[in-house]
């Protein structure tokens, strides 16, 4: 038999029509969920997005941490933007809920895990989690990422992606309770820096920082030379995300 005759035979052309039309009627969703979260979210800023484990309890010191640095953000004039779900993310509404400036939840649809909390000035709900990482980035004067799973290592990554392609502006990464960050770090800095994957100008893209406070200080040292707004090239890089 030859490979030809080994190829299944393609599938029937009336499914396959309206599988594309499908498609096709998709992609005005996923539009519709960028147009409405540009237009809902572009008066918030400054802002920083905060992110971290669903998984955290109320009771954890990671939680109050959080709160602790969301509320100072807050005080100091940040909307807060968080994946607008439990654990950490709560925390991050939390403390801005009730400091001076918004308290902003991107919530996504999931099967299971997500469900929205209380404290959000602005709510914003997503089908697609690539629109939501979008608006994450979008808006976001700087990242601030509290110990998390999967779900936070893909948000630190991504940002860390784009700034060191040159596809995103450069904002403050920072990786708050040095314990729970150290291993990785290591890894970057002993294997991917050593079997030259990055480079080690790289690693500067990140910083670890404990205290709240401090977090604040480094947001606004980054930005005390150029202010907060994007310069026009940043304007255009973003259009280009």
């Amino acid at each position: 038999m030859s490979e030809k005759e080994k190829i299944p035979p393609l599938a029937d052309p009336a499914a396959t029509k309206f599988t594309a039309s499908q498609e096709a009627w998709r992609v005005f969703g996923i539009m519709s969920e960028f147009v409405e979260a540009t237009q809902r979210l572009s008066a918030i800023r400054p802002a920083v997005s905060i992110f971290g484990s669903a998984r955290t309890k109320p009771d954890s010191p990671y939680y109050k941490l959080t709160e602790d640095i969301a509320r100072q953000l807050s005080d100091a004039g940040f909307s807060v933007i968080s994946g607008g779900g439990p654990g950490i993310m709560e925390a991050a509404n939390k403390g801005a809920y009730f400091g001076k400036s918004p308290s902003v939840g991107l919530n996504i649809q999931l099967p299971h895990e997500q469900t929205t909390n209380v404290y959000q000035d602005i709510s914003q709900t997503f089908r697609h989690f690539f629109a939501r990482k979008y608006m994450f980035v979008r808006f976001a004067n700087a990242y601030v990422v509290m110990p998390g799973g999967f779900g936070t290592l893909d948000e630190l990554l991504e940002a860390l992606t784009l700034i060191q392609t040159g596809k995103s502006q450069k904002i403050p990464i920072i990786l708050v309770h040095e314990p729970f960050w150290r291993g990785m770090i290591d890894w970057f800095r002993t294997t991917l820096v050593d079997e030259k994957v990055i480079s080690p100008d790289d690693l500067h893209l990140l910083q670890l920082i404990d205290k709240p406070e401090e977090v604040v200080e480094a947001i606004f040292k980054h930005y005390e030379s150029r202010g907060f707004a994007p310069l026009p090239s940043e304007r255009e890089m973003l259009l280009n995300l």
